[in-house]
């Protein structure tokens, strides 16, 4: 009787295991595969969406209110992307990631700097420090680090790129680290600290950033703890907007000698 009893459990546990992954959507019955000259029937697994790998060692579970790129999806003010007054001695071409209020800066020069939302590691992940970027890709493919599969076993150990890809449209890495820049397909992970140290923009951002950027640009990380760095809006007559300033202008006189005279008609 005992026996008996195993033999009729064994299956049953197998359908309610089989009825689980059909109900996740981790398995599905449409389309069925027949064997020629056989007539069984095959399960066909169903690829895995995207939404359901974690971008960038995101180890908290599926938010069903995520957004995707090309969704409804709007960032907040603060994160768009936007040129700003900045006071920094950073020069031109340079990269400034402000942790703590999760942005990152393009420094333009004279005063002023293109500012981007960003999402950051999460806690115990962040880091801060000066990089250069060592290399550029499009549409990267993913090789998550073995300190990431080790703690998420899960992970896949290869992903191509393309727009499921948790990299996104664009990865900058950063020095010999594991560390990079890189586009995201959630834009709701922008501003929180959710990575394990990847800095991530959204595709649209990371291309545009992409496109700025030189292999030897300098990374200047802040710690999560450091004083944000100061940027306000761009107003009218502001510096940062290109005001008028005076400049040297060079008048050749009659006498042939030359002579200065200041014009606030000229652009600085």
């Amino acid at each position: 009787m005992t026996q008996t009893s195993e033999r009729t459990r064994q299956p049953m546990q197998r359908l309610s295991a089989l009825n689980a992954l059909l109900a996740a959507g981790i398995l599905s019955l449409a389309p069925f595969a027949f064997v020629s000259g056989a007539g069984a029937q095959a399960l066909s697994y169903a690829p895995l969406p995207p939404s359901a790998l974690p971008s960038d060692d995101v180890a908290a579970a599926a938010d069903d209110s995520a957004g995707t790129e090309g969704s409804s999806y709007v960032l907040p003010e603060r994160l768009r992307r936007t040129t700003v007054a900045v006071s920094t001695n950073e020069a031109p071409g340079t990269v400034i990631i402000d942790t703590g209020n999760t942005v990152l800066y393009y420094v333009l020069g004279q005063g002023r700097a293109i500012r981007y939302g960003v999402g950051v590691g999460r806690e115990g992940f962040t880091w801060s420090g000066v990089q250069t970027i060592t290399n550029k890709a499009e549409w990267p493919d993913w090789h998550p680090p073995a300190q990431m599969i080790a703690r998420q076993p899960y992970l896949p150990r290869f992903m191509a790129g393309g727009p499921g890809n948790p990299l996104g449209a664009r990865a900058m890495y950063l020095g010999s680290s594991d560390y990079r820049i890189h586009g995201t397909n959630d834009p709701t992970t922008i501003g929180k600290f959710v990575s394990s140290g990847c800095i991530r923009l959204t595709n649209e951002d990371v291309t545009d950033l992409f496109s700025r950027v030189s292999l030897g640009t300098r990374v200047v990380v802040l710690p999560k703890s450091a004083a944000h760095l100061a940027a306000r809006a761009i107003g009218e007559g502001d510096v940062a907007s290109g005001m008028t300033q005076p400049r040297a202008d060079v008048t050749t006189l009659s006498s042939g000698r030359q002579a200065l005279r200041l014009s606030t008609s000229s652009t600085y």
